[in-house]
């Protein structure tokens, strides 16, 4: 299969109006900008390089990928976002996926998709694959896992960053130390890379994408709580993720995806099935009733959108709002007849620094959350600590520097992030 080439455009700050951040990395920043020549939003993901001329290769690459399921590219950014503290800097321009990734998705939900969704994620993400590994020269992702497959207004799934996990990863690894996004990344890898002289071919990404799946009908991310190390140790020994929990009773053609997963992670390399054999399994399982697909659909944009309107529970204030309710203590159900005022956050902040400090486990997606209130040489130093606890007492010196402002919206975070701690917090107010 070949693909027209499409020449990667150039957009400066001249054409781009209306920035605001909407994501973190290690790898850099993401921010969404109205383009005003075209008329819509599209996003822009600054990396941390200054390898221009790898940059644009990579663009180049990526614009060849013209497929429904592919992220479209539209080319490379050169200036200075507003509000930013540092000098030019250099990105890639994409479509706008405002409805954000496939990782955030199986975090809200705290589970698997209802099951039409789940298998219709399984198809596209195959489709989108098959399209890469295809073209002539054909195209791998490298970087396949949840956090690289965006989501549009009606969750059909598109992949995104391939080919950038080259610029990315080489900057990451630069430090000498493992970040987050290089441990998320590490588990959807095959035990054959951990070997320094490898080079990735088409088995690579086939790996991945067993991993992702698995993913997707659990609702939970591979080796949770398991040290880098012992990731490194017990994959290439053969251990995978526990495919009993995916329980085969709850839809049919489960058993033929769970099948296919454990091929997809296969030990040998050679033994994987190929992009189009998965989309035979894959076709097979997706429901022919569309009606089934979108009453899934409407369900999990249902739930995603009652999401959105902010709400507290009581086990969620400290002592002066419980003095508006003349409670005390948790209670279930029952919503603040008032939202907690900046003070009072950062004083709730300031108050139980210590015990947030000894137990929240979140703290990389707490930090990108916060933005550019983190200056990126302290992002930096968040990143290179070892522990959690290191972590956060590197994050509180920007939240003491910054004043009210940055310590509400930690505690917003943590609102997000670690609900069931701050609960446990707030229950302890007499």
């Amino acid at each position: 299969m070949s693909s027209v080439s499409r020449q990667a455009e150039k957009l400066g700050d001249d054409v781009l109006q209306d920035w605001k951040q909407i994501g973190r990395g290690g790898f850099g920043a993401v921010y969404c900008a109205r383009q005003k020549d075209w008329r819509f939003d599209v996003a822009i993901k600054m990396l941390y390089t200054n390898d221009s001329d790898q940059l644009w290769k990579e663009a180049q690459a990526m614009t060849r990928a013209c497929s429904p399921f592919v992220l479209r590219v539209y080319g490379v950014y050169r200036g200075i976002p507003p509000g930013s503290s540092r000098h030019e800097c250099e990105g890639i321009v994409t479509e706008y996926m405002k409805r954000g990734t496939l990782a955030s998705l199986l975090e809200r939900l705290a589970g698997p998709p209802p099951w039409p969704l789940a298998f219709r994620l399984a198809q596209q993400l195959a489709l989108g694959m098959n399209f890469l590994h295809t073209l002539s020269p054909p195209l791998l992702h490298r970087d396949l896992k949840p956090s690289n497959v965006l989501l549009d207004d009606h969750l059909d799934a598109k992949l995104a960053d391939f080919g950038l996990s080259r610029v990315s990863n080489s900057h990451l690894n630069s430090s000498g130390t493992t970040t987050e996004d290089q441990a998320g990344t590490l588990v959807f890898t095959p035990p054959e890379a951990f070997d320094l002289s490898y080079k990735p071919v088409r088995s690579y990404d086939i790996y991945s994408y067993g991993i992702v799946i698995w993913s997707v009908f659990t609702g939970k991310k591979p080796y949770s709580g398991a040290m880098t190390s012992l990731v490194h140790l017990r994959v290439p020994l053969g251990d995978r993720p526990p495919t009993d929990e995916v329980d085969h009773s709850q839809a049919d053609g489960l058993s033929d995806l769970v099948t296919l997963m454990e091929r997809c992670w296969d030990r040998d390399p050679d033994k994987r099935p190929s992009f189009g054999d998965c989309l035979e399994v894959t076709a097979g399982v997706v429901p022919p009733d569309e009606g089934a697909i979108r009453r899934a659909v409407d369900q999990v944009l249902s739930k995603l959108d009652s999401e959105m309107v902010p709400s507290c529970d009581i086990a969620h204030c400290h002592s002066t709002m419980k003095e508006d309710l003349h409670k005390k203590g948790p209670v279930d159900g029952v919503k603040l007849t008032k939202p907690l005022s900046i003070e009072e956050k950062a004083k709730f902040v300031d108050n139980h620094r210590a015990n947030l400090i000894q137990k929240v486990s979140m703290v990389m997606a707490i930090t990108e959350r916060l933005g550019e209130m983190v200056h990126p040489e302290t992002y930096s130093n968040i990143q290179a600590k070892k522990t959690n606890q290191d972590k956060l007492r590197v994050l509180y010196s920007t939240l003491q520097s910054g004043g009210l402002r940055v310590k509400a919206a930690f505690y917003d975070a943590l609102e997000t992030h670690e609900p069931d701690l701050l609960a446990d917090l707030a229950s302890r107010l007499g």
